[in-house]
């Protein structure tokens, strides 16, 4: 499950209401939390001894939220206990349960060990208590999963204990480990963390990232309205803001949403906005893609200047540098709708300086600029999955977050404009080297006689195995390059990654060579095709 931002904390696995869907994926177990009465589905492989971590979790966590939880937990241990006692350890159904429980230890322990191994040594630089608490919160990055599994008190060891027996404790989301680079400088969860925002997404949460010169980070979970951490010793400060209660909702912004282009990721954005219940104008540059959101409830924008005018925060996602400038800059264009206070975010995936061009022009006629450009395609856009890098204005950030909740899983704030366009830049460069990478694997394995789908199912055994490449593999096999991700923007991508690689003279020669392999599909007809495509251009 998507947990959000919690500190370690104790819960049980309990039966999951009939009603609800079990997430598809690898097996995981419904999760009630000791004094908080929150659920959560958690994998398998991710939940963590409660016994042989409670000393240590006692020492992080200091808050009475906490201390109740794991009175809660001594308790329902007593109980359990007294229970065992009275009742016959020899039953037919205990067996069983015994039974299933080694076999499923024995498909564990090598992964555990693993772990286990993974997490030695990890992140050891850092100072004071910081440091101490981040190696004992999660066994650190090189750690694939951040929840592991439970045992209670009896001769089970490794195995899985019977439904109502089972005591585990919760570490912090792999998502913030995965963002923990550089030397860790502290790492603290406020005492209220344990109580979740009740009008929030439980799938949804936020970064916040001042840049400073020092490398050090700082991790603080805090509310959902956004505050800035400020570090006396000036270090890097990222905060994971919980914006996530289980079985909460959104609760929409009453600010006024404009949209501008529905394209494959604004389609899904603005579906989203919608079901949320924000109140969104629409405009895009062929105005029959705006029919289908009008019937949906949206609004109808006759221009871009109109609808920045009479919206409060007005979003843009658009195709390239020139698009984004077009649509600013020309006839009826954003800008001739800003006026003081009016907010513009353009989600475009733009090179720094174009996005800090937009920006200037903006706020000199005293509006509010933020960038926010997405990662993910038109699935993720369609499910409300992506993950949003912002940059700017920090307020604007804060006041989109209902918005950003909505359409994303994570949204990050990166600082001054121009650091999310480069991010951006780079996290497509990889996916669009990546797919070129693959599209050759695939075909080499054809041209070598090698089964391709067996290559795939290799591919998916081993540590290269995702989602991406499970789908990019599956749309070659079956010939289906419908787009989700168009060839022509990645490609653009690479182009802008390589200047920026180009403007500070560092080399991006796998980034070029992809680069190319992404040309020839152009010349080949396939820019209106999926990025998958790309194995077109190996075809001899």
């Amino acid at each position: 499950g998507k947990l959000g931002r919690y500190p370690p904390w104790p819960g049980k696995i309990v039966n999951p209401p009939k009603d609800l869907k079990k997430p598809r994926g690898k097996k995981c177990f419904f999760v009630k939390f000791f004094g908080t009465e929150d659920h959560a589905w958690i994998k398998v492989e991710q939940l963590k001894p409660y016994h042989a971590h409670k000393e240590e979790m006692i020492k992080i966590n200091k808050g009475k939220r906490f201390q109740q939880a794991v009175d809660a937990v001594e308790e329902f241990l007593r109980k359990t206990k007294g229970k065992d006692q009275a009742s016959s350890h020899n039953s037919s159904e205990e067996k069983n349960r015994r039974n299933s429980s080694e076999e499923r230890g024995k498909q564990s322990a090598a992964e555990e060990k693993r772990k286990a191994s993974l997490s030695e040594g990890k992140l050891k630089k850092g100072t004071g208590e910081g440091k101490k608490r981040v190696s004992s919160v999660s066994s650190e990055r090189g750690s694939k999963s951040p929840l592991k599994r439970a045992q209670d008190q009896s001769p089970r060891k490794r195995g899985r204990p019977p439904k109502d027996e089972k005591d585990l404790t919760i570490p912090e989301s792999s998502t913030v480990k995965r963002v923990m680079t550089g030397t860790v400088a502290g790492f603290k969860w406020p005492p209220s963390v344990s109580e979740p925002v009740k009008d929030s997404d439980p799938h949804f949460h936020h970064f916040l990232l001042s840049q400073t010169e020092k490398p050090a980070v700082c991790y603080q979970a805090i509310t959902k309205k956004l505050k800035v951490c400020e570090e006396e010793t000036g270090s890097t400060s990222i905060q994971a803001a919980d914006s996530t209660a289980v079985n909460g909702s959104i609760t929409p912004t009453d600010k006024k949403i404009g949209f501008l282009g529905l394209g494959l990721m604004g389609s899904g954005i603005v579906s989203n906005l919608l079901k949320m219940g924000h109140t969104v104008t629409v405009w895009n540059r062929t105005a029959e893609k705006c029919d289908l959101f009008i019937q949906e409830g949206a609004r109808l924008g006759r221009t871009p200047a109109e609808v920045v005018s009479t919206c409060d925060i007005t979003f843009a996602c658009v195709s390239d540098p020139k698009a984004a400038k077009d649509l600013v800059l020309g006839p009826s264009g954003v800008l001739q709708g800003i006026r003081p206070g009016k907010c513009y975010v353009d989600m475009s995936t733009v090179d720094a300086d174009t996005v800090t061009e937009l920006a200037q022009v903006i706020v000199s006629r005293g509006g509010r600029f933020l960038e926010a450009p997405v990662s993910g395609n038109q699935q993720l856009s369609n499910d409300g999955m992506l993950v949003i890098l912002a940059a700017g204005d920090r307020g604007l950030y804060e006041d989109c977050s209902s918005c950003f909740q909505a359409m994303g899983k994570t949204s990050f704030f990166l600082g001054e404009v121009g650091n999310a366009a480069k991010m951006m830049l780079i996290v497509n460069m990889v996916q669009g080297s990546f797919m070129a990478t693959i599209a050759e694997g695939l075909t080499l394995a054809q041209v070598t006689g090698q089964s391709q789908q067996t290559l795939l199912d290799i591919l998916n055994q081993g540590q290269l195995a995702s989602i991406f490449l499970d789908q990019k593999c599956q749309n070659i096999l079956q010939g289906n390059f419908k787009p989700d991700f168009y060839l022509k923007y990645i490609q653009k991508d690479l182009r802008l990654a390589i200047a920026l690689g180009d403007s500070v003279n560092h080399p991006t020669p796998m980034a070029a060579a992809a680069n190319e392999v992404y040309k020839r599909a152009k010349a080949l007809d396939q820019s209106d095709n999926d990025m998958s495509a790309v194995y077109r251009a190996y075809i001899h």
